[in-house]
């Protein structure tokens, strides 16, 4: 199950650069853009009024929609294939939940993006190896948590803000616990001992209407537990007898309703759980009946509620009903669809107004194949009209037709009959999904877009906007005899069935399917043939007419007495007077015989002239008269001996297969024996034929090279049986006027084109006044006869007027919309087969130019068209190119007449074939093709003509909460601050020394040097970080000496790689206070020695301190030289008191002397420095606390 819409593909554009009047022709004229699609493929899930969320399978289940007001949509994809099985809204924050068949969930968003909202996945959570199926899911109202229901009964919770699983879990086995103690202290009863075992999965997650702590858990067995979630406690037990499938709330609270399988609902108290409220009601029984999938319960203000359920049909009679049945009161109906009721809902004022009742308005029906709303307010329960999301392939679409640019009056009679078609049909009720706003503006034109269907109907669609809407309807099937018969309509039918929506797959007769179809706009004229040979005429009437139709039959294989036709019989016509509404009216039928299906047709309303081709022929009708002008039979004597068998002999093939080899190697030595003798004195007096020769080279290849490139092996001729290629068939007729007598006389004309590659030309003989044209007879007679020599199918005719303008189409002078062709020069003809196209000049059929397709790239042609492409730069600038489409999906654009190729783009995959076929190519570069059996894809090729959707969404201000830090990104924070501060503590031994070691050195030097090196702050302590950078360290050196002295911290231990070179180094730091800079030097270079990572941490220490000194303030150099020879005599003093003290290292401790003399040390200095002695608090600190401060400021500095 599956809603398309917008399936975008990635397409690679290739750009082919051309300087065709030295435009940028691929920037202002042909870029690729896929736009919108216009389909139905199935269902999804929705949970909210003002938009619709739709998500599915069926080969394209990795998209998912969102739709609201008219003109409103976004299109998500999923980053892996797969089926979407539900979709959860969370209210106000434009965001959906999309849960998938390989147990993942995905959270999309609807984000700006280069001003363009889209819906984008932002997360996503796979649950594949720690859950099994996934059930059933409810988002509860608060939207923190989705409850997730698992085929092995437990609960899961997904936290929504986080999109990770969280560790609570309601698990089965408590839940039916709890529930069995509470059933034995309170109602002296138990849980049956089979549930305690196995009660089944989780089939139904219910939410309490007025408590969102308490939820209805329903397992499969048909065991249902009131839980609440906040006590983790079982509040009720019920007990169903049969096997659960749904359960629904009754809005008070009160009491709740549970469908089963047998076809029966129950009624429950939500107080007293011993039995149900009330007996189990079989609405369609008492014989065995369908499970009832679905049940929703609504309340009404002042009213009866309403009971909405799926399925429940006698098995016996309506097993194979697709039904909804709606109840409320005495009112009772049975909406009967023709496909697989997937999901439904309803829309009520009580969700947007939070008032005790629900008070539902619309009810939301989502099939397999279409979407239904009815209208629960009007009193017959009408469905609305959808102005977005038609079933397009109501019947299988079979043919299609554009019309650009549709006049004002014809689009107002085509509405206004359309209106009449479905009046009490439809509720007057506006479109209840208000959500999003769109941008779009109205369009300036009315385009139009025709199908044909297989049950011989004719749908108009507005194409004008980003979404097609159903307009008109043309039934032909009325006209013909249905030997079926109407069915008979019993009213007093049980159950009370209604027929809803417009679905309808199942044809009549398949001699009814439309294939082809024409409507010229401008004289309100429609053309439409069938399969059993059929055409039908309508006229555009503003009224009821009231007439008798006749038929008039053409055989085509009327000189041909051997044939024998032995396919079906030709539609007949219904006798006697028929009444038809305004619109599209019948005017008169022409069929022809024998009657196959309809292969090629042109109209020429200013002539009044139809051409209709088949498998055997074609003929020219004259609709004005009524009366056939002129039939040809296109068979030969192998078709007439032998349909089926092979229609080319394998002994001529073989023939003349050998026979073009011979003449293409002999062609290859000559070409080779020219390229490789030098140029005569002739060749180079001769620059027209050089130049002859070069165009026809580009001519072959498509492009013009400087270099002679090898010919392309041409197609070998391949033996094809008749039912694949019948050579007699009509493939493309064309009427128009020019010159084939002569270049003074202009000649109606009528061109055929088969797939023998054969073209006949017919000169068509009109009445010179108009007044006599519906008295004086319409004459035809063959002109010319033109035969391919690669016999590829001829699939399309263009004539082109002096200028390489095509003919302009019937009254469009008149009525100007065209110029009038160019008569000063000669004409030119187009024809289009399969394998390659050719240019002719008219009248003499010279060739002009050709462009070999299959010979050189191996593709063959599919569907050509003439596009105008307009200038983006320039409105007053155009071009008229040729498009065609290949079997292997890609789009080329040429000039004309001289068939240079512009552009080449891959627009469909090559397996694609019924895509392929059904492509369209509108007037202004357009192009519609079948993406799926029920989905029309639309892409442009011209930068002028490009259409997409622009819509968006208000979003509330704080509607989405700030997302969480994820716990990646704290432990990644927290490990690297923890990398940093271990680091730091294993460079506070080396740092330690290294200060020392450097604030003696300093103190040696001279003063020019102390004075670029050291600083001593001023009163004011801020303006120097630097200089208390050193207070610091040189503190912070002497604290953690004093508390290994003093507590024997371990810090320096764990970091060293003994405990005995950690007492060498204590030994050595201490020396250094009371010895002279030899000592310290020596003691450094030993700490050094005893490790290789210690040596590299005091390098890198002295170096950050010594630029630490480097950068201080200039402001404190004066200060600090002044002081620095007090400074010197104190230390020096302190350390002799030290030596005197007779202080000594007994095991890893320093007698209390050393003590005292660092203490000295530690006030002498600051008061050297400036500052105050710190505190006993600040001195009893730990090493690391004293060098965090010291770091703190550092970084402060």
């Amino acid at each position: 199950m599956v809603l398309l819409v917008c399936c975008y593909q990635v397409f690679e554009v290739r750009f082919l650069l051309s300087a065709v009047k030295g435009l940028a022709i691929e920037e202002r004229f042909f870029p690729f853009v896929p736009l919108c699609g216009f389909a139905w493929v199935g269902g999804g899930e929705e949970t909210a009024g003002h938009e619709v969320s739709c998500g599915g399978g069926m080969g394209e289940a990795e998209n998912q929609s969102r739709y609201g007001t008219a003109g409103v949509e976004f299109e998500g994809k999923h980053k892996e294939e797969t089926c979407v099985m539900e979709l959860f809204f969370l209210p106000g924050q434009g965001r959906l939940i999309s849960q998938c068949d390989n147990v993942s969930l995905h959270l999309f968003e609807l984000n700006e993006k280069d001003g363009k909202w889209v819906l984008e996945e932002v997360k996503s959570c796979s649950l594949q190896g720690r859950l099994k199926n996934i059930t059933t899911c409810c988002l509860p109202s608060s939207g923190e948590h989705l409850l997730i229901g698992t085929d092995g009964g437990n609960i899961y919770l997904l936290d929504v803000k986080s999109f990770e699983m969280t560790d609570h879990i309601i698990y089965q086995d408590i839940v039916i616990q709890k529930a069995n103690v509470y059933l034995i202290i309170i109602n002296f009863l138990s849980v049956p001992d089979d549930y305690k075992l196995n009660p089944g999965s989780v089939e139904a997650i219910a939410e309490h209407p007025l408590n969102p702590d308490k939820i209805v858990i329903g397992y499969n067995r048909g065991l249902m537990v009131l839980w609440d979630n906040k006590t983790l406690n079982s509040e009720n037990t019920y007990v169903g007898s049969q096997q659960l499938e749904s359960v629904s709330w009754h809005r008070s609270g009160t009491k709740f309703m549970s469908s089963h399988n047998d076809g029966t609902y129950v009624v429950w108290s939500s107080t007293d759980s011993s039995k149900p409220e009330e007996a189990p009601v079989p609405p369609y029984g008492p014989f065995p009946c369908k499970a009832i999938s679905k049940v929703l319960w609504r309340s009404v203000k002042g009213g009866d509620d309403f009971t909405i359920f799926a399925g429940g049909m006698p098995r016996a009679s309506y097993a194979d009903k697709h039904t909804v049945t709606v109840m409320c009161g005495d009112k009772h109906q049975v909406l009967d669809f023709t496909s697989k009721v997937v999901d439904f809902f309803t829309i009520c004022h009580g969700d947007e107004e939070s008032v005790k009742y629900d008070n539902p308005h619309t009810l939301v029906v989502l099939a397999e194949e279409e979407i239904v709303l009815i209208d629960l307010e009007s009193d017959d329960w009408l469905p609305f009209r959808l102005p977005l999301l038609s079933s397009l392939h109501m019947s299988s679409i079979t043919c299609t037709q554009h019309v650009s640019n549709v006049p004002q009056d014809l689009w107002n009679t085509i509405i206004t009959s359309g209106n009449k078609q479905v009046s009490g049909k439809y509720t007057e009720r506006e479109w209840p999904i208000t959500g999003g706003d769109n941008e779009l503006e109205s369009p300036t034109f009315h385009n139009l877009l025709l199908t044909g269907h297989e049950d011989g109907s004719v749908r108009f669609w507005d194409a004008s906007g980003v979404a097609l809407s159903h307009l008109y309807t043309i039934h032909t099937s009325h006209i013909f005899v249905n030997e079926d018969g109407e069915p008979p309509v019993d009213e007093e039918e049980w159950p009370p069935f209604r027929k809803v929506g417009s679905f309808d797959p199942y044809s009549d007769d398949p001699r009814l399917a439309i294939k082809k179809i024409l409507l010229c706009p401008l004289s309100k004229t429609l053309v439409v043939a069938g399969t059993a040979g059929q055409i039908m005429f309508f006229e555009l009437k503003d009224e009821e007419v009231e007439k008798q139709l006749e038929a008039h039959s053409v055989n085509i294989v009327s000189d041909r007495d051997s044939f024998v036709w032995k396919g079906h019989d030709q539609l007949s016509l219904k006798q006697g007077n028929m009444k038809f509404a305004p619109g599209f009216v019948p005017v008169t039928i022409e069929q022809l015989t024998p009657p196959a299906a309809v292969t090629a047709i042109a109209l020429h309303t200013e002539w009044g002239l139809v051409a209709a081709g088949t498998a055997h022929g074609f003929a020219l009708f004259d609709y004005i008269q009524k009366k056939t002008v002129m039939s040809k039979c296109t068979l030969n004597p192998n078709d007439l001996m032998a349909v089926g068998d092979a229609a080319m002999s394998r002994k001529k093939s073989f023939k003349k297969s050998l026979r073009q080899s011979f003449r293409r190697l002999r062609k290859g030595r000559s070409q080779r024996s020219k390229r490789d003798k030098t140029p005569t004195k002739e060749d180079v007096k001769s620059p027209a034929r050089e130049k002859e020769r070069e165009r026809e080279t580009e001519a072959d290849t498509g492009a013009a090279s400087p270099a002679v490139e090898t010919k392309p092996v041409e197609r070998q001729v391949e033996a094809r049986s008749a039912d694949d290629s019948m050579g007699s068939m009509v493939r493309c007729l064309y009427l128009a006027q020019s010159f084939i007598i002569n270049n003074a006389l202009q000649s109606y004309t009528l061109w055929a084109g088969t797939n023998a590659g054969a073209i006949y030309v017919f000169t068509i003989s009109l009445p010179k006044e108009k007044d006599n044209r519906k008295t004086e007879a319409v004459a035809c007679q063959l002109g010319k006869e033109i035969q391919l020599k690669h016999r590829a199918p001829v699939i399309a005719i263009q004539i082109l007027d002096g200028l390489g303008h095509p003919l302009p189409e019937p009254f469009e002078v008149e009525n100007n919309r065209a110029k009038s062709p160019d008569l000063s020069g000669n004409h030119r003809v187009i024809i289009c087969s399969e394998e390659q196209f050719k240019v002719f000049t008219l009248p003499s059929l010279k060739p002009f130019c050709k462009f070999k397709l299959t010979a050189s790239e191996g593709a063959r042609v599919r569907k050509v068209a003439m596009i105008k492409f307009v200038s983006s730069r320039d409105e007053n600038y155009n071009e008229d190119c040729m498009t065609c489409l290949t079997n292997q999906g890609e789009i080329s654009i040429f000039t004309v007449p001289d068939l240079r190729r512009q552009q080449t783009h891959n627009c469909l995959k090559r397996e694609d074939i019924n895509g392929i076929s059904s492509v369209v190519f509108t007037k202004t570069g357009q192009a519609f093709y079948l993406h799926s059996p029920c989905e029309f894809q639309r892409f442009t090729l011209s930068t002028k003509d490009i259409l997409q959707t622009k819509c968006k969404i208000e979003l509330p201000e704080g509607a989405r909460p700030p997302p969480p830090i994820s716990d990646t990104e704290e432990s990644t924070e927290q490990t690297e601050e923890g990398e940093e501060k271990s680091a730091d503590k294993e460079d506070q031994p080396e740092k330690a020394v290294d200060v020392v070691a450097t604030l003696v050195e300093n103190l040696n030097v001279k003063d020019e040097k102390a004075e670029s090196t050291e600083s001593k702050p001023d009163a004011n302590a801020s303006q120097d970080e630097s200089k208390g950078e050193l207070d610091i360290t040189v503190d912070s050196v002497k604290d953690h000496i004093s508390n290994l002295c003093t507590e024997g911290v371990t810090s320096v231990i764990e970091k060293a790689e003994s405990s005995k070179v950690v007492q060498e180094t204590v030994t050595k730091v201490s020396s250094m206070v009371v010895s002279t800079k030899e000592t310290i030097i020596n003691a450094k270079e030993s700490v050094i020695s005893t490790s290789e990572n210690a040596k590299e941490t005091v390098i890198n220490a002295t170096e950050n301190a010594k630029e630490s000194f480097l950068n201080a303030s200039e402001n404190a150099k004066g200060i600090f030289t002044s002081a620095k020879s007090s400074a010197k005599e104190t230390v020096i003093s302190t350390t002799e008191k030290l030596r005197s003290d007779n202080g000594c290292v007994v095991k890893g401790e320093l007698i209390s002397g050393g003590q005292v003399g660092e203490q000295m040390l530690n006030g002498i200095s600051l008061t050297a420095l400036g500052k105050s002695p710190k505190s006993a608090a600040t001195k009893n600190k730990a090493p690391t606390a004293i060098l965090e401060e010291f770091n703190h400021d550092e970084d402060g500095a």
